[in-house]
């Protein structure tokens, strides 16, 4: 995952233009049969489109890996403390702090409480009495004695404590006193109103040395804004640390669980793999020591952080903003992929940061430390019960090794070179010592560019077995880019999909993910590993979007996206069976549009706009003299105004402030103006072929932190890079641009130099396919993604008679912007059975579906 700064990118109105423009009606009934019986709606959709689908029986596709589809798992959106690791306290070692978060105190979720009057004082400290050295704070209770008792009260994540009538919660924490008779705590359950949510048990700590205490309640009332307290009586000094509830119904019912909703609508995908733990978590921060002397925050990943008894385990800096208690480790990692019956894929960092950072290490002490820890974690997850790691994963509950394979080094670098030396140092000493572990490379943040194409080539000159890419991009994109593996070098490297999504969480976006698919499955002789990212997300404290599954404090429920994956991921097969299918006739046409200019987080001027047909003739020449009059103010962001002859933003804060000159009909013009960066991150845009705010091209000079430029292709919001380069924007320096728009090919100047061109050619085809074999059930397995407004009458060929006139159909349909989300879930499966199929037979797929037809060979 990396937190590009690339701008514009509209997480909520994305679309794929005119192939979904009209809404969503039912499809007619299929010539074999109705999907769902949708004969009465069926004058209210267009005309179906006709189509053929045949099985290629003379060639032999590739087989498919058992473990092409999984997860990957990065904590982010909450996706560890208050997501998937079922701890209920927030901050229980109390060791928040605004070195991590400027919001922090190290009494961040909790507040002192009272009753009967009594009095008494809350203190986290830092000192000789901790409970051990990595885990340093702890909260010393003062009592005042008297009469009643005096604590605190803990508010869980979000709004409260999610509290469900009839469950059980198990509540622990490490204590001590100062008190000889001992000290009673009472520990309860209210909402925050007070109500009582479950009869409050005692507890009596005894001896000024810690120990561990338990309880257990029973819920007596359903409730999401719980609150924990804990509560003293008498007087002294009493202290408390590692202050934790768990619902004791967790996945597995394994203790210090993970929560068994969320787990469970994971495990329901049954994924071949799971990659952990990121993502930016992993390669953020891995530049600086290991461990400084006094224990301060580190903000690099480490894996032995995360194994070990729960209570020597430390709090780390999260990059994604919040604290993560390592209670979700390692160790809990390994046995969640084995009750997944998922093979385990860790990330380890390469001692080159990424997303955003982009600084390499050059210490030889921390990288052989960070190799040999590597070395440590393969022992760990493989190594005997004798063997000092093994040992540790054996004390931990586990003395069988977990049958790790395959480990990644690194993650998103955009130094290749830097990366890919620090790279062979790790894979040369894991091949030396562990030569049945299979070292993953990656191709940096990117599907495309100069970084991505530098990584590759060191890769492929290496003989690197498997690359690890990442990309998310728009609807779009995905459906100009099913052919991406067809022309990768079957001798070369394997690929790793590690992360990708289009950028929304709509219909619409599942269904050009599903679209891609095909070609990845098509290509499983290539595309060995596939992961959609990220997988989960917080409601109320989500840092990136999409998501695959989105929970809050009692609910969770899967995305679009979730369900396309799902029914990709439970109807894989075994082999490709190559397969033909006709085209959508292509609608092209010359790039038209208006023109603009905007900023991203930076000020800018521009003068001598002037735009000029291919004619000669001159559409458009302003130089300010006269005002503003031609620009309208297309997002009424930013602030322009005309100054000193020039047209200036001057708000280096705003984003995306787009201002647009001319006619949306437009065509094979030359656009040429003078820009002026005045102050700010980035440089500044020149847009063409402008239809709206969301439909547009625009040359980003000086974007991504003024690191590079790029053309971006807008449609309905959703962007896409057509080209790229390094590029560095200078503060105070006029730049001559020039922008040359002939049909569908583009040629920038920059300084009177050629900087780059394209042409805009590529095919966004509605309708694909891909028919693998299940050897299991003796199933082909035909599956069409359509994602036009209108309906597929497809004549299908299968070469020879199947063994069953029937079939079992799943089918994915709705309208293109249905979201799923907490109330009501449109997108779900809906199953049905077909008869009449023969070797060749005709089916309609409804127009924005996914369709699975398993047939018996």
């Amino acid at each position: 995952m990396s937190p590009r700064t690339r701008p514009g990118r509209n997480w909520a109105a994305l679309g794929l233009g005119l192939l979904m423009a009209t809404s969503f009606a039912a499809a007619p009934p299929s010539a074999v049969a109705s999907p769902d019986g949708g004969a009465a709606h069926a004058a209210a959709e267009p005309a179906p489109a006709d189509y053929t689908l045949a099985l290629d029986r003379s060639r032999t596709g590739p087989d498919i890996s058992d473990s092409m589809y999984g997860i990957f798992y990065e904590d982010i959106n909450r996706a560890a403390d208050g997501g998937l690791y079922a701890e209920l306290v927030q901050n229980r070692s109390f060791e928040y702090a605004p070195a991590d978060n400027r919001a922090y105190t190290p009494m961040t979720a909790w507040a002192p409480v009272a009753d009967g009057g009594a009095t008494g004082s809350a203190q986290v400290v830092d000192d000789a009495g901790r409970l051990n050295e990595r885990n340093r704070n702890y909260l010393r209770l003062r009592l005042d004695g008297g009469t009643g008792r005096y604590g605190v009260a803990n508010s869980g994540y979000s709004k409260g404590i999610s509290v469900r009538k009839g469950a059980s919660y198990e509540f622990t924490v490490w204590a001590r006193t100062d008190q000889r008779s001992g000290t009673a705590l009472s520990v309860g359950l209210r909402d925050d109103a007070g109500r009582a949510l479950a009869d409050a048990r005692r507890v009596t700590v005894r001896g000024d040395r810690w120990a561990k205490y338990t309880a257990r309640f029973t819920a007596t009332a359903d409730s999401t804004t719980g609150r924990l307290s804990v509560l003293a009586e008498g007087g002294g000094t009493v202290g408390l640390d590692m202050v934790s509830l768990f619902p004791r119904d967790t996945y597995k019912n394994r203790p210090n669980g993970l929560r068994k909703d969320l787990a469970e609508k994971i495990a329901a995908l049954k994924p071949g793999f799971l990659r952990f733990p990121g993502g930016c978590l992993v390669n953020t921060g891995s530049h600086q020591a290991y461990e400084t002397p006094d224990l301060e925050r580190r903000r690099s990943y480490q894996w032995k952080d995360t194994v070990g008894p729960v209570e020597q385990r430390p709090t780390n800096a999260n990059f994604w903003g919040y604290n993560q208690s390592y209670g979700l480790g390692y160790y809990e990692y390994f046995q969640f992929a084995e009750d997944l019956g998922a093979a385990p894929v860790p990330v380890v960092p390469a001692l080159v940061t990424g997303c955003g950072e982009n600084k390499a290490t050059d210490d030889p002490a921390l990288l052989k430390r960070h190799v040999q820890d590597t070395l440590d974690l393969i022992e760990f997850a493989n190594g005997p019960a004798s063997s000092p790691w093994g040992g540790v994963r054996a004390r931990m509950g586990h003395p069988e090794p977990f049958g790790l394979k395959q480990l990644a080094v690194g993650n998103e670098e955009n130094l290749p070179d830097a990366f890919f030396a620090r790279f062979t140092v790790f894979r040369e000493a894991i091949e030396a010592k562990y030569p049945d572990i299979e070292v993953i490379s990656n191709s940096g943040p990117d599907d495309s560019g100069p970084v991505f194409d530098r990584a590759w080539q060191l890769n492929r000159d290496a003989k690197v077995s498997m690359v690890d890419e990442h990309y998310y991009n728009s609807p779009q994109w995905f459906l100009e880019n099913n052919d991406r593996y067809d022309s990768y070098d079957r001798k070369g490297p394997k690929v790793f999909l590690g992360e990708y999504a289009s950028l929304d969480n709509r219909f619409r976006n599942a269904l050009s993910e599903a679209s891609f698919m095909t070609g990845l499955e098509r290509n499983a002789d290539v595309v060995k590993l596939a992961s959609y990212a990220p997988l989960l997300a917080h409601t109320d404290a989500t840092q990136w979007r999409p998501d695959m599954i989105w929970f809050d404090n009692e609910r969770s429920w899967g995305s679009a996206s979730y369900e396309v994956q799902k029914l990709f991921m439970n109807n894989t097969g075994d082999r490709v069976v190559p397969s033909r299918a006709s085209t959508t006739p292509a609608v092209s046409g010359p790039i038209t549009g208006a023109v603009g200019l905007s900023t991203w987080a930076t000020s800018a001027a521009y003068d001598d706009v002037r735009v000029t047909g291919a004619d000669g003739r001159t559409l458009l020449s302003d130089d300010f003299s006269g005002g503003d009059g031609q620009w309208a103010k297309a997002s009424q962001k930013g602030s322009w105004r005309v100054e000193d002859g020039a047209y200036v933003q001057s708000d280096a804060t705003a984003e995306d402030t787009l201002v647009t000159a001319g006619d949306p009909a437009w065509q094979n013009y030359d656009l040429q103006l003078k820009a002026t960066k005045k102050a700010g991150q980035e440089g500044f845009l020149v847009a063409f072929g402008v239809k709206d705010t969301g439909n547009h091209y625009w040359w980003n000079l000086g974007g991504w932190n003024n690191t590079q430029s790029a053309v971006e292709k807008t449609v309905d919001g959703g962007k896409q890079t057509l080209v790229a380069k390094p590029t560095t924007i200078e503060t105070g320096r006029t730049y001559d641009v020039k922008v040359q728009v002939r049909g569908r090919d583009v040629v920038l100047f920059l300084d009177g130099a050629e900087w780059g061109r394209f042409t805009d050619d590529k095919a966004a085809e509605p309708f694909r396919q891909v028919v693998t074999r299940d050897a299991r059930t003796g199933e082909l397995i035909v599956k069409v993604v359509n994602v036009q407004a209108t309906p597929a009458r497809t004549a299908v060929d299968l070469g020879r008679a199947p063994g069953s006139r029937t079939a079992r159909v799943t089918t994915l349909r709705g309208a293109p912007d249905a979201e799923n989300t907490a109330d009501a879930q449109p997108i779900r499966p809906a199953e049905s059975t077909v008869t009449g199929i023969g070797a060749k037979f005709t089916y309609t797929f409804p127009a924005h579906s996914v369709t699975f037809l398993r047939i018996k060979e």
